[in-house]
């Protein structure tokens, strides 16, 4: 992929709100977890340990794993074919036909409306394909743009 586009960096900030909430989860876990330790067992060994995995799950949550999902996303539309590139320990490329591409649909959540971003969704008949964290109107044009394109496609055929 050369000439491929890569996400919004405004994506990076909503995966790491997102990678917050997990760490949020996992800090009630623990929370919980310590009161119970000071109720009946007391362990001190205990406090260390959950305070050592909060601060971890933290870090990966809201640091590590944004940053190298946004670093590897990738994404191309061309005439014939949609490629997708992602993955963190193993990359996967995808290439989705044009002619197979029965719909496409873009979706906005509270957090991506509240960052002007949207995702777009790629259905065929197997299975349905994600770009993540587009710019509003770019995710607009480019739904618009893969209509026009698996259109033109299909009368090909």
């Amino acid at each position: 992929m050369q000439t491929a586009n890569q996400l919004s960096l405004k994506g990076l900030t909503v995966w790491r709100i997102y990678g917050l909430i997990q760490t949020a989860f996992v800090v009630l876990v623990s929370t919980g977890l310590i009161v119970l330790n000071l109720l009946f067992f007391e362990l001190w060994w205990l406090y260390l340990a959950l305070a050592t995995i909060a601060i971890a799950i933290a870090l990966v949550s809201i640091w590590v794993m944004p940053n190298l999902r946004w670093n590897r996303w990738r994404y191309e539309v061309r005439e014939h074919e949609i490629e997708l590139q992602h993955g963190i320990l193993i990359k996967k490329r995808t290439l989705v036909p044009m002619v197979r591409v029965q719909h496409v649909d873009t979706e906005q959540g509270p957090i991506l409306r509240n960052y002007q971003l949207a995702s777009i969704h790629i259905s065929t008949a197997a299975t349905q394909h994600t770009i993540p964290f587009l710019d509003e109107q770019e995710a607009e044009a480019m739904r618009q743009r893969i209509s026009v394109l698996a259109r033109v496609a299909e009368e090909d055929v």
